[in-house]
């Protein structure tokens, strides 16, 4: 080979890993995202930042666009998300778990956004009734949903057990109609359903979810590749909700615009929407977000979702225990397997929030 062709050689064998390393760049970054919610009160503020270009806005900032759409079926939402259709979803901490965190799908928490305080209930035809009561009948709810989850921690309250009651899966939106038949007389459920449930003449709630706060939290989901590859989808989303929530709470005109048409696109009047705001514990700064996100109980909440989980065989077939799937959590911390971590609670991009660096 000649000086010539050597030289050569040489230049193209050093230039060949910059074009890859660039290609591998250009594929990684996008500008282009789609998340997804489904109609719940702790979700309805992201149609509505929507609406009011408020995700336009600092998608813009960011140089990317952020499409928000609503997917009427909660679990269709998510089978998508897990199926990557689309880079976020807003789910339960459980069904984070349970679905895509088991189904293979790195993901992460990219806020806790809220917890259920009431906003989750089990009902029961006739006046003075009590949780006891459910022993020996059937309940109809989502099985292994949060309601599920809510359930078997109200039955041992009263020293019950599943094996106590009878499930009967009900798709959320037809408890309603099935509550209003006589055969169903005992329903797990959530807001907007629980109000419409508890509506009904001659019905006790005997239980609800104030009674385990921080326990049925609403998340941000996202893939967390699509998260390290794109930071800015992090901040925009962080920023976005953080602005709506404020415009929700200015008490103003077009704070009550914003809230008006969020009750319309759940099914209900202001009055009503806010009646399921007042039992949805949100987190309306990322200062109050951050202190729960990195709060050491957060680990111990998940590691008892995770036995309920496992106990239910919802983290895969042939999971050994409720350990198989890992969860990280602030300042390393994890549960479960380190070397299959799918579920991440970073706390991050709340950080950049309260700092200020958004």
């Amino acid at each position: 080979m000649s000086k010539l062709s050597r030289l050569i050689s040489t230049a193209v064998l050093c230039v060949l890993p910059l074009l890859i390393f660039s290609k591998t760049v250009q594929a990684a970054s996008r500008t282009d995202f789609k998340v997804c919610w489904s109609i719940y009160a702790g979700y309805m503020p992201w149609g509505e930042a929507k609406t009011q270009g408020i995700i336009a806005k600092w998608g813009k900032k960011y140089g990317i666009t952020i499409d928000a759409v609503q997917i009427n079926d909660y679990i269709e939402s998510i089978n998508q998300y897990t199926a990557g259709k689309f880079d976020g979803c807003f789910m339960a901490n459980m069904d984070a778990l349970t679905i895509p965190a088991a189904g293979g799908v790195d993901s992460t928490a990219l806020i806790v956004t809220d917890y259920s305080n009431g906003n989750d209930g089990i009902v029961i035809k006739g006046k003075g009734k009590k949780l006891a009561d459910l022993k020996g009948q059937s309940v109809n709810l989502v099985e292994f949903s949060v309601s599920h989850y809510m359930l078997a921690r109200a039955l041992a309250s009263v020293g019950l057990r599943e094996r106590d009651i009878k499930v009967v899966n009900t798709a959320d939106a037809d408890i309603p109609s099935a509550f209003s038949t006589s055969s169903v007389k005992q329903v797990v459920t959530w807001n907007p359903m629980l109000a419409e449930v508890k509506a009904n003449p001659d019905v006790t709630e005997v239980f609800n979810s104030s009674a385990l706060p921080g326990e049925l939290q609403d998340i941000m989901l996202v893939n967390t590749k699509t998260l390290k590859d794109n930071p800015a989808l992090g901040k925009a989303l962080t920023g976005a909700w953080f602005e709506m929530l404020a415009l929700m709470q200015a008490n103003n005109e077009k704070s009550t615009a914003a809230l008006t048409a969020m009750a319309k696109a759940s099914g209900t009047d202001l009055a009503g929407f806010k009646s399921q705001l007042a039992t949805t514990a949100f987190f309306y700064t990322p200062k109050d977000a951050l202190a729960f996100m990195t709060n050491p109980d957060l680990p111990k909440v998940m590691a008892r979702v995770a036995k309920f989980s496992f106990d239910h065989g919802l983290l895969g077939q042939g999971a050994p225990n409720e350990h198989v799937v890992g969860m990280a959590f602030d300042q390393g911390n994890v549960i479960g397997n380190k070397n299959n971590i799918k579920l991440r609670f970073d706390p991050t991009y709340l950080r950049m929030a309260v700092d200020g660096k958004l």
